[in-house]
């Protein structure tokens, strides 16, 4: 079982509009909203992988018909702290004439501190029947910065290895409970390093940095150069895939979905490797918030190209 945990769940709401005008009157052509965030994502790709998942976390009442209803669409289990309110929404602006995107994104509504007990025992009762726990995304305004920390530290003993996918204080916090793996993007690593890397060695020196910090896995994302992995033994890159770009929204979600798919599965590290990559790269060849096609994901495994690094 992949647990992930959904502690800040957004609606991203598309509106389509044609020729955009900052400060003036736009005309809305079309909307569509849809329950995510990215450790709904991460559940929802788990499943389209014929695995079982689950995600767990907090969910606002006025707004979770949305979400359970697409989690049961996809057959993905769930189990929430309820609170009341709504879920933020993240609202995208696409420029049909223009082919663009601006993004509004709310932060969310400050965490009651009450829940917080709540959510730690409701991660602790589902650790105990995972195989991996992904931790990813932002918190909720008023909630700590460690508690990813919390989080990880409670499941300790457990069996349940921890994949933490966050950036900023989030991660820094996290970093000291020694997760199995960690995702950071090339410009989250370059940040953590306090310096350019522009070369493939030095991103892998920078991310051999928190391997002696007790993380056992760390995966790049490097956008449209592709990505890395480390566990220290090897260092593996995957150039991008000559596609057609359609969305990169959940990508790096997907990649986490697949990465702990082939780690479940007591995969190699190149294996699991593309995997992950095959999982991004199908989610970027779909439309919209749509979760990645199967049928794609397995065409794309053979084309997956690994280089040792």
């Amino acid at each position: 079982m992949i647990t992930s945990i959904s502690l800040n769940p957004s609606i991203d709401r598309t509106l389509t509009v044609e020729n955009f005008a900052t400060g003036g009157l736009n005309r809305v052509l079309a909307r569509n909203d849809v329950a995510a965030g990215k450790g709904i994502n991460v559940a929802l790709t788990v499943s389209a992988l014929g695995l079982d998942s689950e995600c767990v976390g907090l969910m606002y009442r006025d707004s979770g018909s949305l979400f359970e209803k697409r989690l049961m669409l996809n057959s993905t289990a769930y189990d929430f702290v309820w609170c009341e309110g709504s879920a933020r929404t993240n609202i995208k602006v696409f420029d049909r004439a223009a082919g663009v995107v601006t993004e509004l994104n709310e932060s969310g509504s400050p965490l009651d501190e009450s829940l917080l007990k709540d959510i730690v025992d409701l991660v602790v009762r589902h650790a105990e029947n995972s195989d991996y726990l992904v931790l990813s995304g932002s918190l909720p305004p008023a909630c700590p910065a460690d508690f990813y920390r919390t989080l990880i530290q409670a499941v300790d003993g457990m069996g349940c290895r921890c994949i933490l996918d966050a950036d900023g204080e989030r991660l820094k916090f996290g970093l000291e409970a020694a997760p199995y793996m960690i995702k950071p993007n090339h410009f989250e690593l370059e940040m953590m390093a306090g310096k350019q890397l522009t070369t493939l060695k030095e991103i892998r020196n920078a991310a051999y940095r928190y391997l002696d910090m007790g993380v056992k896995v760390i995966a790049v994302s490097l956008g449209a150069d592709g990505a890395l992995i480390t566990n220290g033994g090897e260092t593996l890159f995957a150039p991008r895939l000559n596609i057609e770009v359609k969305s990169t929204v959940g990508a790096g979600d997907s990649m986490v979905a697949g990465l702990a798919a082939g780690f479940m599965a007591d995969r190699a590290l190149e294996d699991s490797f593309r995997m992950g990559v095959a999982c991004a790269t199908a989610r970027c060849m779909t439309e919209g918030n749509r979760i990645m096609d199967r049928t794609v994901y397995k065409a794309l495994l053979d084309m997956v190209s690994i280089e040792r690094i």
